[in-house]
């Protein structure tokens, strides 16, 4: 069980854990959840799951202040007070000031299959109007995670203290008095805005494995990681580059599909000789996906999320992609390079 006692945090623990088992609402280490008590902010650890909260702490508590004034400084290296109970190596989450400058008692913060579709597109926020009528909510589009995307809501939040917010390219924050109206909440909501996804073509795993022999690359374990290759309109926006933070992240930036003559030893001698990493996963078209062997957990997560996403997007929908600058500040970022050993570790 978890190692905080409190009422109020054992019912974010069980609502976490529900939230992380479900792979439309949270992928891997993605999304993140905090009450406050007091003074104090109890919010996810950095590189945990939800889905584990209540069987290890995953949360630390923050000075709530303290995480307000990080905002005003742009100090991404917010301290946690670390209790004795507490694990010292876990960080509080990139999005604490985020948790800190929502009012609400309850924070959460998901990257929903159906709000991230809604999100890319490039007429998302006029598209989700009508489906959120009665919600009070708010859309923003895309900043880098963290004090820039807390500093671009301060004056929103401080404006009109929505319940919801959409982030472009992002996901889903939802505010409430407590963890199951905030559950509750973010339901709603991708209920509201839910796609249907387009039926998929089951993959080729005869050629994907006869592909992975001799390789560093496997065939994806999940039916929804092919989705991107065997739908040609889904396979087309994924090339097309990085729709999402967590995606460049832990996947690397935008996604490569297999060429007719190319196998996955050559196309990885190819980006060698040009300077460029050799791919976590390889789109074959009308076949599947290829994902490395040695990549973490999280990572194949991020490709089921790919293609739940994609299936979603409307055919010929305009798309906005995270540009060369913002993925850049993703990669280079000290707070995501840390999210990062801890998902190798």
């Amino acid at each position: 069980m978890t190692h905080v006692t409190q009422p109020e945090l054992q019912s974010l623990a069980e609502m976490s854990a529900v939230v992380g088992r479900d792979i439309t609402l949270v992928q891997g280490a993605g999304g993140n959840s905090s009450a406050k008590l007091g003074d104090v902010l109890w919010v996810k650890a950095s590189g945990t799951w939800l889905a584990d909260a209540e069987s290890r702490a995953i949360f630390v508590p923050v000075d709530l202040a303290v995480a307000r004034q990080a905002i005003i400084r742009s100090d991404e290296t917010i301290p946690a007070l670390l209790l004795a109970d507490i694990d010292a190596r876990l960080r509080p989450s990139i999005e604490t000031s985020l948790h800190a400058l929502m009012p609400h008692r309850v924070v959460l913060h998901v990257h929903g299959v159906n709000s991230i579709s809604w999100s890319v597109l490039v007429d998302g926020e006029s598209g989700t109007a009508k489906r959120l009528e009665g919600i009070h909510w708010s859309f923003l589009p895309y900043c880098r995670p963290g004090v820039p995307l807390s500093q671009a809501l301060t004056g929103v939040v401080e404006r009109d203290r929505p319940d919801v917010l959409l982030l472009g390219n992002h996901g889903l924050v939802v505010g409430a008095d407590d963890a199951e109206s905030a559950y509750g909440l973010v339901r709603d909501v991708e209920r509201r805005l839910a796609l249907a996804p387009r039926h998929c073509a089951a993959p080729d795993l005869g050629r994907l494995e006869s592909l992975a022999e001799r390789t560093v690359y496997r065939p994806a374990g999940y039916p929804e990681c092919h989705w991107t290759a065997v739908d040609s309109w889904s396979l087309s926006v994924a090339v097309g580059g990085s729709l999402y933070p967590d995606h460049p992240v832990f996947l690397g930036p935008g996604a490569y599909a297999l060429g007719e003559e190319e196998t996955p030893s050559t196309l990885a001698e190819r980006m060698t000789a040009q300077g460029v990493a050799v791919p976590a996963c390889i789109l074959v078209p009308g076949a599947g996906a290829l994902i490395r062997r040695d990549l973490p957990p999280g990572a194949e997560a991020m490709l089921r999320c790919l293609g739940l996403v994609t299936a979603r997007l409307p055919v010929d929908a305009a798309v906005r992609y995270l540009t060369f600058e913002e993925e850049g500040a993703l990669l280079d970022w000290d707070a995501e390079k840390y999210r990062r050993s801890l998902a190798r570790a």
